[in-house]
């Protein structure tokens, strides 16, 4: 028999036992990752959402389902206000409606679809 460290089995019949060992660490894993321009900001604010997607804690807000409904309501708003909000695409063309849109809609799935989340962002 081959020798497996300082230990011998005893007999056959030991070796023939299992064993199972698990090391498992919870770790923070990302889920979700975006980035808009804060050219969006003042759209971002007539949408009434400038503080949920830029400055979360200030609401004390901190997991993904705390945004859903805000983020539903703000959607439906820009959707069924597109002129009004077009009025505020930034001149310099960095970022457009169509776009925050687009980056709202998609930020709204990842909360539904992971609503413990914990929220961070990076200003």
């Amino acid at each position: 028999m081959e020798s497996l460290g300082p230990y011998e089995p005893i007999s056959n019949q030991e070796s023939e036992m299992s064993l199972d060992v698990h090391l498992e660490v919870i770790a923070p894993t990302q889920v979700y990752w975006a980035n808009i321009t804060h050219n969006l900001g003042k759209m971002a604010g007539e949408a009434g959402i400038y503080q949920h997607l830029w400055r979360p804690e200030e609401l004390e807000i901190t997991t993904a389902s705390e945004l859903i409904k805000p983020l539903q309501v703000a959607l439906k708003d820009l959707r069924e206000r597109p002129e009004y909000f077009k009025q505020f695409n930034p001149e310099n063309g960095w970022g457009d409606y169509d776009g925050f849109v687009q980056w709202v809609s998609n930020y709204l799935g990842a909360c539904v679809g992971n609503p413990l989340a914990t929220i961070r962002v990076s200003r």
